[in-house]
C-alpha cells in the first residue's frame, strides 16, 4: 500500500526534507488587511512584522476551509492508496475540524490532530515517515502516532508579549509587567493548548539557554530527532542550544524558521526546543 502524507504549513517542516519525503503541504491564509496572502508561498515572517509596526495592528491568519481540504486530499490520493494528514492542533484553529469533515468525503483519508503547533506536528509528521519506511502497514502506522500525540513537548521562549496581547492571548497589565521586568514567558502545549509553564528574566540570549537546559532536564527525551525553531534570528542563543543538543546526544538536529502563521501569534526573537518524550 502507498501512503502519501499531508500537514499544514504550520507544522514547520523545511522545504528540502518536504521534497525528499514527498510531504505535501496545504498553506495557511493570512491577511495583510485586506489583502489574502498565503503562508509559506507569498508572505514571509518580515513581511508580518514590518506590517505591524507600520500599522500597529496585527496580521490576521485564516483557516483553511473543508473544500480547500476536500480538494486538496483528493489530488494526493491520484497517486497513493491512502493518506495520513496532520493537523494544527484543534483547540488552537477551526482548521482540524474542517479536516475532519473532508476526510469524510472519502474512505481512505486518516486525520491526525497533532494537539500541536509549529514543529511539534512537524515532529509527528517526520516520524510518519520513518514507520512508512520501516514498512509498517497502515494500522499500525496511525496507532503509533497517535499514542506519540501526547508525548510531543512543544514549547517556545517568547521575547516580546505584544503579539499575544494584541492577538487577545494576554492582559495589558501582564504585558507591562512583561516588559518592566524584561520577563520572557515559556509558552506550552498542554493538551492542545498554549500556556504559561514558566517564566524567565534576563536578556533574550541569556533566558534561551536557561529554558533549554530547563525543558531537557523536566521531561527526558527520545534523542533521536529534535527541533530548533525560531521567529527570526536570536544568535548567539541559538549556535550555543544547537551545540548543547549535539553534547547531550541527539541525532538529529533540525533547525528551522517559523512559518508566517505561527510568527504572528508569536512574534520575532522566539525560539522552541521541540522533541518527543522518551
Amino acid at each position: 500500500m502507498k501512503i502519501g502524507i499531508t500537514a499544514e504549513s504550520t507544522c514547520d517542516i523545511p522545504q528540502e526534507i518536504r521534497e525528499k519525503e514527498n510531504i505535501d503541504i496545504i498553506p495557511f491564509g493570512v491577511m495583510l488587511g485586506e489583502e489574502l496572502r498565503h503562508d509559506g508561498i507569498d508572505v514571509t515572517p518580515q513581511d508580518l512584522y514590518d506590517y505591524a509596526d507600520k500599522t500597529k495592528e496585527l496580521p490576521k491568519t485564516s483557516a483553511i476551509n473543508e473544500v480547500e481540504y476536500e480538494e486538496f486530499f483528493a489530488r494526493k490520493l491520484k497517486d497513493n492508496d491512502a493518506v495520513i494528514h496532520f493537523c494544527l492542533s484543534s483547540e488552537i484553529s477551526s482548521a482540524c475540524s474542517n479536516a475532519q469533515r473532508a476526510a469524510e468525503k472519502f474512505n481512505n483519508v486518516y486525520v491526525i490532530d497533532s494537539k500541536s503547533l509549529s514543529s511539534g506536528t512537524g515532529l509527528l509528521v517526520l516520524s510518519c515517515v520513518d514507520k512508512i519506511k520501516e514498512g509498517k502497514d497502515l494500522e499500525t502506522i496511525l496507532k503509533e502516532i497517535n499514542e506519540e500525540v501526547p508525548k510531543v513537548q512543544a514549547s517556545f521562549l517568547i521575547d516580546t508579549l505584544k503579539y499575544l496581547h494584541k492577538g487577545g492571548r494576554c492582559s495589558g497589565v501582564a504585558k507591562i509587567g512583561a516588559a518592566m521586568f524584561s520577563i520572557k514567558p515559556r509558552i506550552s502545549l498542554i493538551n492542545g493548548k498554549m500556556e504559561v509553564t514558566k517564566k524567565y528574566m534576563g536578556s533574550i540570549n541569556s533566558c534561551l539557554i536557561k529554558y533549554c537546559k530547563d525543558m531537557l532536564k523536566e521531561v527526558e527525551p527520545n534523542k533521536d530527532r529534535v527541533f530548533v525553531t525560531y521567529s527570526s534570528p536570536v544568535d548567539p542563543a541559538r549556535e550555543t542550544i544547537v551545540n548543547m543538543l549535539k553534547e547531550d546526544g541527539f541525532k538529529d538536529i533540525i533547525e528551522c524558521r517559523a512559518c508566517s502563521t505561527i510568527c504572528t501569534h508569536c512574534g520575532p526573537k522566539t525560539l522552541g526546543v521541540l522533541y518527543i518524550a522518551k
